[in-house]
């Protein structure tokens, strides 16, 4: 098996590897060019996107800048997918986001960690999980997850949550480590902020 199949198997790789270097780099450099785009480029940014990701649908936007260790490769993007500044995708292997999610600024979603063990460190060794984010979730500012996780359908996580395990579809949660506070339900139907009820005759 070749270092880079480690990648995606969850085996231990060491990530020093000089092929896998020289496939990264092509990749960052696809990276920079999306970074250094003007605000008056969206047609520009669009392509970039389609090349340099995985799968990327119809309507998404990424604000730059944009980090990620491989430019996107391992990343699927469902359709009007929204990221605002410095999401940072740790995407040593594939990160899955479902339709109409949005993520707040300084969001990191992680699928690389590295064993305890001191002396595979000191090699470089390294293991990749895979991450799913589901359809039309909200993850606030400053959110990380970590690798491996599971985040079910319309969750909302909150500003600065640690996701260290599976959250559930249909729940508020938040916290470090991030826990379910509640389901959502009624209440929000009524209300959209604190006691700022929902007008749906002007919306």
């Amino acid at each position: 098996m070749t270092s880079y199949e480690k990648m995606h198997s969850g085996d231990i790789y060491f990530c020093n590897d000089e092929e896998l270097s020289r496939r990264q780099l092509a990749c960052l450099e696809k990276l920079y060019d999306y970074n250094a785009t003007r605000p008056s480029q969206g047609k520009l940014r669009a392509q970039l996107l389609k090349d340099m990701f995985a799968q990327i649908g119809d309507g998404c936007y990424i604000e730059p800048p944009l980090h990620a260790n491989w430019a996107g490769a391992h990343v699927h993007f469902g359709n009007n997918v929204y990221a605002n500044f410095n999401l940072t995708l740790v995407d040593d292997t594939h990160i899955y986001v479902g339709d109409g999610t949005m993520f707040g600024p300084n969001v990191v979603i992680a699928t690389a960690g590295h064993p305890i063990l001191p002396e595979l460190r000191e090699r470089v060794g390294q293991f990749n999980m895979p991450v799913h984010i589901g359809k039309n979730c909200w993850l606030g500012a400053g959110v990380i997850v970590l690798p491996g996780v599971s985040v079910g359908d319309n969750t909302v996580i909150g500003a600065g949550s640690v996701v260290t395990k599976d959250i559930p579809a249909n729940v508020v949660a938040l916290g470090s480590p991030c826990r379910v506070l509640r389901e959502i339900g009624e209440h929000d139907r009524e209300y959209y902020f604190k006691d700022k009820r929902i007008d749906f005759d002007k919306i």
